[in-house]
């Protein structure tokens, strides 16, 4: 591995994210990171590594910071980040501690303006070595990792119970699922893999995408399962017209095609309606794409269904992007559920048939996006009601259905299979 030349791309990376409000994907993307594609493929494992356990245990690393730096507050930002890149391989990783501190200083030393605080980042290091283990095993995980404001919200919404045991499911990596063209069990067992109880095949153990049977071949693409449940709770689509909204990357366009949907995939950006057009090379898929404002678009005849996959929060995808938590706040979320709030007025008096169906999902824990945002459409819009979800369209899954019949999953669910993406899901129809 090459130490030096990938911690320096670590701290690009984690300054990024931190400094300069980048997601996590886009400061891993070599237009943003060019040192990146310069690593071999285990030395980017590493950056991606050691970059999301930072953000992930972010609380727990600066509180240990904390006990050894007398003004924590006074430290120069790229100073931290050195610092916290260090800490978590010294208390999370696994990283031999020598070196850990080794390439953390040389990685100070590296940078002309911080060379005199070397011996800052020395001491404290050392110090974590010797106290970092029992320093850890008196913090509070769950908590330490939360930001405030989320928790809160997670609180009044689920109890601190289960917003304790959801922290706690976003300190672990998420799984890779599939959703697969057709015969799932058979592909499960080619991978041997699990066959979730809503059709979705999990993978045993993390592994190179493009190099698993079947990609080259379009058989599958990645989506985790939650994801994969809007269309899966569609009745039969096969002939009827569906407009997907906001619809990139495209894994819920794959799926309406698959099923024989003639599907209208719309989405602002076409940059990430790329992606789509990339797998829909791959897997073969017929498809429609407009790139469009989803609040301005009409189509020539109202579809049969509409997918608002709303934009949102995205604090159901904290598992797999922990950059989310740390980049998103208060009025974020107040600017999103305005936004969807729109949105969902738009599809219901434009996009869909009196006797169609809306389906209207979101990536988020926060009821405000979510339970309240549905409730409100229902409440201005009397003529729309709920159809409620029963436990045998999600394979007996009981547990991930609210009381008022919506979709509603959580990472803590489901821990004896790796747990979910936080996901909500509702289903509206106009009254008869």
């Amino acid at each position: 591995m090459d130490d030096m030349a990938s911690r320096l791309c670590a701290l690009e990376v984690l300054q990024a994210v931190l400094r300069r409000q980048q997601s996590l994907d886009e400061a891993l993307s070599p237009v943003q990171c060019r040192r990146l594609s310069t690593l071999e493929t285990r030395d980017r494992a590493f950056v991606h590594a050691l970059v999301a356990c930072t953000l992930r245990r972010l609380g727990q690393i600066d509180s240990a910071l904390g006990v050894c730096l007398e003004r924590p507050d006074h430290v120069k930002p790229q100073v931290m980040d050195i610092l916290r890149l260090g800490a978590a391989q010294i208390l999370f990783l696994g990283t031999p501690s020598h070196a850990a501190v080794d390439t953390s200083v040389r990685l100070i030393t590296s940078i002309p303006s911080l060379q005199a605080l070397k011996g800052l980042v020395n001491a404290v290091l050392r110090r974590l070595t010797r106290e970092g283990q029992t320093l850890v095993k008196g913090q509070d995980e769950a908590r330490l990792n939360t930001p405030d404001w989320l928790w809160r919200l997670w609180e009044k919404s689920y109890g601190s119970g289960q917003t304790r045991a959801m922290a706690l499911a976003h300190l672990g990596e998420a799984m890779i699922d599939l959703t697969v063209k057709e015969d799932p069990e058979i592909w499960a067992e080619r991978l041997k893999a699990k066959l979730l109880p809503t059709g979705s095949v999990r993978l045993s153990d993390f592994q190179s995408i493009p190099e698993i049977e079947g990609f080259q071949e379009g058989c599958w693409w990645v989506q985790d399962a939650a994801a994969a449940l809007p269309v899966a709770l569609m009745p039969d689509v096969k002939g009827k017209r569906v407009i997907d909204l906001c619809a990139a990357p495209g894994g819920k366009t794959l799926q309406l095609a698959a099923r024989g949907a003639k599907v209208t995939a719309v989405d602002r950006s076409d940059k990430r309606l790329n992606r789509l057009r990339e797998n829909l090379k791959r897997t073969q898929l017929p498809v429609t794409i407009i790139c469009a404002d989803a609040l301005t678009y009409r189509p020539e005849e109202k579809a049969d269904i509409v997918l608002l996959d709303a934009p949102c929060s995205a604090t159901g995808t904290i598992r797999r992007h922990p950059d989310v938590q740390r980049l998103k706040t208060p009025e974020d979320m107040a600017r999103m559920t305005a936004l969807q709030a729109r949105l969902l007025d738009h599809a219901a008096q434009e996009l869909v048939r009196a006797d169609g169906l809306l389906v209207y999902a979101v990536c988020s824990l926060q009821a405000q996006e979510a339970e309240e945002q549905v409730a409100a459409f229902l409440a201005r819009t009397p003529t729309w009601q709920r159809l409620p979800v029963k436990a045998n369209e999600l394979g007996g899954a009981a547990e991930l259905i609210d009381p008022q019949g919506d979709v509603r999953c959580l990472p803590s669910h489901w821990p004896q299979l790796g747990g979910l993406d936080g996901f909500y899901v509702a289903r509206l129809v106009m009254k008869k």
